[in-house]
């Protein structure tokens, strides 16, 4: 395929699922804007790192490592509320793809400091434990895997709804071996009611301190799909070139097919499952120092460039802590807002906020 001159390609090794050949290149402009957002996060996560160990923050978990593959998801996501958008069923490693949704690092650093301005849970909840209405993101549960038996529920929505929204599910691999998965498979593809499922496992290869070799016999993942129809790819989610081109041949089969597909992503854990190992830097491989790499060999980005986006992030990042350590915290008082639902028993129980009798 030709391309024009002005534009200079990086490459990717993602593989064809049938659906006809993609560009195998991304333009200059997507892959300056891919390295912007995934620096953006970076910095953010390393800052709320600083966070949980200067007593700024108290608890972290997030996604170091899995920049290429979020950010992806994050750009190619149909964001909007209701059933003709995605919906979008995260783990608690997410913030690259709220990043890239267009979230402000501001509304990711005040849970991590757990004000009252948290637009996600008020200051009441884990940090990356995201909620949004109006993007259609369902409230990230700490609950390993429970969103993969949630997911269906809102593709049926979808699929009756018509149009082409996709109801994304994302877990780790060690997630995997609850049983909400195979609910999620088995849901998602009963004859003649099969469902538009984007499943995505984030596979780094540890289940907290469990290695995934001790607990699944199965080479990938996705091979588990084989039984239920589920057709899939594994990709090597260090690669945001490779993994642009797979997340938009997945996206492509559920809106057209409106049937489940399955995404494994080989990701890097790069500081641990969270604070309470450390968060020690590991000696794994890091997505964003690998696409700098071919950035700067391709001449798209030079030193100078590259530190101005560096620059700009952590400035970024560092007025979002400096603003919401300024903010008031939770009250008490409010412990029990927006935890429940209205429902038609409360003038009956009007002392009692949960709407159940005493």
């Amino acid at each position: 395929m030709s391309i024009s001159t002005s534009v200079r390609p990086v490459y990717g090794n993602g593989q064809n699922n049938g659906l006809g050949t993609p560009p195998r290149f991304l333009s200059t402009e997507r892959c300056l804007q891919l390295h912007r957002l995934m620096v953006r996060a970076r910095v953010m996560e390393e800052r709320m790192i600083k966070m949980s160990k200067s007593g700024e923050g108290y608890f972290w978990i997030g996604g170091p490592g899995e920049e290429a593959f979020n950010t992806c998801l994050g750009m190619q996501i149909k964001r909007g509320q209701g059933p003709a958008y995605d919906y979008l069923h995260f783990k608690y490693r997410a913030s690259a793809v709220t990043l890239a949704m267009g979230m402000p690092m501001l509304d990711c650093v005040r849970q991590m400091a757990m004000a009252a301005t948290d637009t996600h849970s008020l200051g009441r909840n884990f940090p990356a434990h995201y909620a949004k209405r109006e993007w259609n993101i369902i409230p990230v549960s700490s609950v390993i895997g429970v969103q993969f038996a949630v997911a269906p529920g809102t593709a049926l929505v979808q699929k009756r709804f018509g149009g082409d929204g996709v109801s994304v599910v994302v877990g780790g691999e060690s997630g995997t071996a609850e049983g909400d998965f195979a609910s999620c498979m088995l849901w998602a593809t009963r004859p003649e009611h099969e469902m538009p499922v984007l499943m995505i496992v984030m596979n780094n290869g540890w289940g907290i301190s469990t290695p995934l070799s001790s607990v699944q016999a199965c080479t990938h993942i996705i091979d588990r799909g084989q039984a239920f129809g589920i057709p899939g790819e594994v990709v090597d989610g260090n690669d945001p070139i490779s993994c642009w081109l797979a997340l938009e041949r997945a996206f492509t089969y559920c809106r057209t097919r409106r049937r489940p597909y399955m995404l494994e992503a080989m990701v890097s854990r790069l500081y641990g499952h969270s604070s309470s190992s450390g968060a020690p830097r590991s000696s794994d491989p890091d997505c964003l120092e690998m696409f700098e790499k071919q950035l700067l060999a391709a001449g798209l980005i030079d030193e100078r460039q590259r530190k101005a986006v560096y620059d700009e992030a952590k400035l970024e990042a560092d007025s979002a802590v400096a603003q919401a350590m300024r903010e008031p915290k939770p009250r008490a008082e409010d412990i029990e807002r927006f935890t429940y639902a209205p429902s038609a028993v409360d003038a009956v129980y009007p002392v009692d906020y949960t709407g159940l009798p005493s």
